[in-house]
């Protein structure tokens, strides 16, 4: 059994340490600052809660000894504390940041590293990527590659047609910073909220618009090999429009604690969703212009006994999943790990990442 130090114990730390401590195989230490978060835990013997401030360097190195692997769910603005820590101890690392500046330093930090950093192992940064990596792998000449993803209730009922389904903090930071995109095959950064596009799926409608960090780091990858690269996060139609009124007629971008004290007095957590992950890709085969696309819905569903979101389901099945295939030994062992280096096949064929491949009803079930 490999002995885990899982950071945070919030909405997707605590779906994480199910997933794992159910499977037999991890023992999984879950550190968090806040003892009623570590209370909400689940029951297992393979479950440790530790009170820990990851801020704090020494005790945090401390609570790495002995590990395989430190799993990162905390907010991104203290994610770096982990990668440092996990690099000094020789513990692997991974992460669900999809903040582009965090990644940068763990890639900063891989050339010293005698374990693995793999950051962005969630959903967007994480199984979107490997999935349109994959749709690439296709291609002898790529054109465009556009992934689309979005967490959305499956009932809204506010202006916003929106409810809080994983972190506030997150949800504001790719809403206001600069998104990396390749335009007309030139790396650039184009402007969050901006380039509005409408399309349907199953019947719906939704808007989509761009948001910074999704793309993880395909923009380095595929640099050179495509003319047109973005990402752009999903919402029901006039989503993006309020966003704007908020964040930059109001000013709200630059009262980032106002608006996230807003968002969770407001607007309701939701288990009740879906999460929407949709790549269109385009390009020459024998000289030929096609296009493929994946689409797919994955739905909230009880695992164990107990209700989990959408949101909640996804992300903690992508970094469950990139820690099996790393103590499986399929992934490399030391230095910096992308998620397109991460095989769609091996992925999806895993016991975490079978939640990705799943035909779920979408009927809701009841906790």
């Amino acid at each position: 059994m490999k002995k885990i130090l899982l950071l945070g114990a919030g909405k997707i730390g605590v779906i994480i340490s199910e997933l794992l401590a159910s499977s037999g195989d991890y023992e999984v230490h879950v550190a968090d600052l806040d003892q009623s978060n570590l209370d909400g835990l689940p029951q297992y013997a393979a479950v440790k809660p530790l009170l820990l401030d990851v801020t704090d360097e020494a005790a945090l190195q401390a609570a790495m000894q002995g590990k395989f692997a430190a799993l990162s769910a905390c907010p991104f603005d203290i994610t770096r504390y982990v990668a440092e820590a996990a690099v000094a101890t020789g513990v692997h690392y991974l992460d669900l940041t999809e903040d582009v500046a965090c990644t940068r330093l763990v890639k900063s930090l891989a050339g010293a590293a005698r374990s693995a950093l793999i950051p962005q192992c969630g959903l967007a940064p994480g199984f979107i990527t490997i999935a349109a990596y994959e749709l690439t792998r296709q291609f002898d000449r790529l054109q465009n590659v556009h992934m689309r993803v979005g967490a959305l209730p499956k009932y809204p009922s506010n202006g916003l047609k929106y409810n809080l389904t994983w972190s506030t903090d997150g949800l504001i930071n790719e809403y206001c910073n600069a998104c990396e995109a390749i335009v007309n095959g030139e790396l650039t950064q184009v402007l969050p909220l901006e380039e509005l596009e409408s399309f349907s799926l199953d019947g719906v409608d939704y808007e989509a618009f761009n948001t910074s960090g999704g793309l993880g780091t395909l923009c380095e990858t595929l640099a050179g090999r495509v003319d047109n690269l973005n990402y752009r996060t999903v919402r029901y139609p006039g989503h993006r429009n309020i966003m704007k009124l908020l964040l930059q007629d109001l000013g709200l971008k630059d009262r980032r604690p106002l608006l996230k004290e807003i968002f969770e007095t407001a607007l309701p957590l939701t288990r009740q969703d879906v999460v929407l992950v949709f790549v269109n890709v385009s390009g020459y085969k024998n000289e030929q212009l096609v296009q493929e696309s994946y689409a797919n819905k994955i739905y909230s569903r009880i695992i164990n006994g107990r209700h989990w979101s959408a949101i909640q389901i996804t992300t903690a099945a992508g970094i469950c999943a990139v820690l099996d295939l790393l103590a499986e030994g399929k992934l490399p062992q030391q230095g910096f790990v992308r998620q397109e280096d991460i095989l769609f096949d091996d992925f999806i064929a895993n016991r975490f990442g079978q939640y990705y491949s799943l035909q779920q009803s979408s009927r809701d079930e009841a906790a």
